[in-house]
């Protein structure tokens, strides 16, 4: 398969490098002669980094896919692991000449079982010593870069503080440990210097299918799993579990720590950064809606409708979205999906519109808004209803009093009440006061 002749190419080139052993037949057996040699030839024990371990399991995980082994079929997802096993197994008898080994990856060492025979490595994801490791702090980025930073800026046009700002935004926001240093992605920051350029580098390097399979498995949606605090033991013993995506999603680097309650030990998890929110939550709604629209530009569309106070445009864009959701993916079996499916659609919408205004599902003294968005100039308070009308909508945050918050805010306000057809799939009326 591509993972054996990956392997044997690898091994090839450094048997040319450090010579190949007349008796050693298994590929372990040859990457122990080749440690053997380096430090025979250097004088210096072997340093081993290996990046994405456990990239060939889950490439194929959950996927089905099969190859046939001395005449049996096998999930290549089985074969995989057994080959990595067959090549990781040798660091414990290559130990005179190892000084370290050094893995990253998704999945918890001891789950995924490649490395028996094998002392466990050291765990050290979200060891306080080591938090800032695979990242640029941001004394690191205003001691190292200042220089990037104002030729970002000058093209942009704006001042080294706007730009530090929108860097942050956009890049920063990791934090590894109960110590909450900030990390920036070192990936996408440093491409963003290079093209003078502040885009998405870091999600478009790679698209991660297997939390997308993994989410189509689950029940949980998410809104059910962002923005909530969890104990340790939830998210850091991680493996592949169609399940429970948690521990995936975190690992991957598409959650992070937003908070630590020292009293119960818990975390606050949620998306880092814009660059993170928007790349996993345009996936997320392109696979679960399958909308025939661009989203990407509908919701630069959106945006620019919300920030200019058009809601005509708005119900427009809304009414015309939602109808461009296959009947396949809206129809539901009974009241109860037919309301998940409405209530997810609208959170992924508006997580998405959330990367380019400030989005609240705001808590009032009698009830939770569906949505209030802020821009510099207007304040939207929306109310939405399945099957209903939108007098209905309206007349609910007249009652719970939604807008009394902003009664002295001088930006104007718009409340909207918008009803949803189960039938049609879109919008079926829509009331701005």
């Amino acid at each position: 398969g591509n993972l054996e002749a990956r392997i044997e190419e690898t091994m090839a080139a450094w048997e040319k490098q450090y010579g190949r052993s007349d008796t050693a037949q298994t590929t372990g057996a040859r990457f122990i002669h080749v440690l053997h040699q380096a430090r025979q030839r250097y004088g210096r024990r072997c340093v081993v980094l290996i990046d994405e371990y456990d990239k060939p399991i889950l490439d194929v995980l959950d996927t089905g896919y099969a190859t046939t082994v001395d005449g049996e079929r096998r999930l290549l997802e089985d074969r995989n692991r057994e080959i990595l096993k067959s090549f990781y197994s040798v660091f414990k008898t290559a130990d005179e000449d190892l000084q370290f080994v050094l893995l990253t990856g998704v999945t918890k060492f001891s789950q995924v079982s490649v490395f028996s025979g094998f002392n466990q490595p050291a765990d050290i994801s979200m060891d306080r010593r080591y938090e800032t490791l695979c990242g640029i702090t941001q004394e690191e980025l205003e001691h190292y870069f200042a220089g990037p930073i104002h030729e970002l800026a000058e093209d942009y046009g704006c001042t080294d503080d706007d730009m530090r700002g929108q860097l942050r935004h956009q890049y920063d926001g990791y934090h590894f440990s109960k110590g909450m240093v900030d990390v920036y992605n070192p990936f996408s920051l440093l491409n963003a210097f290079a093209s003078l350029d502040i885009q998405d580098y870091w999600f478009a390097s790679g698209t991660p299918s297997y939390l997308v399979r993994l989410l189509n498995h689950t029940q949980e949606d998410l809104n059910e799993l962002t923005g909530r605090y969890y104990r340790p033991e939830e998210f850091v013993d991680y493996k592949a579990d169609v399940e429970k995506p948690l521990p995936m999603i975190y690992q991957s680097g598409y959650l992070t720590i937003k908070g630590y309650e020292r009293t119960y030990n818990r975390f606050l998890l949620d998306f880092p950064n814009n660059e993170v929110k928007n790349g996993f939550v345009s996936l997320i709604a392109a696979d679960y809606l399958k909308p025939q629209e661009n989203m990407k530009n509908w919701v630069i569309d959106v945006v620019e409708s919300l920030k200019h106070g058009d809601v005509e445009q708005l119900r427009k864009l809304f009414t015309s979205f939602l109808a461009s959701i296959p009947y396949s993916m809206r129809a539901k079996k009974d009241e109860a999906e037919k309301e998940r499916f409405f209530h997810y659609t609208l959170y992924l919408i508006f997580r998405l519109i959330s990367v380019y205004t400030v989005y609240t599902e705001k808590e009032q003294s009698q009830g939770r808004a569906d949505c209030i968005v802020e821009t510099d100039e207007y304040i939207y308070i929306f109310e939405f209803k399945r099957d209903g009308t939108a007098d209905e909508a309206l007349a609910q945050i007249e009652a719970k009093g939604y807008a009394r918050p902003y009664e002295a805010d001088p930006r104007t306000l718009y409340k909207i009440g918008v009803n949803f057809s189960s039938e049609t799939g879109t919008v079926e009326d829509w009331r701005t006061v």
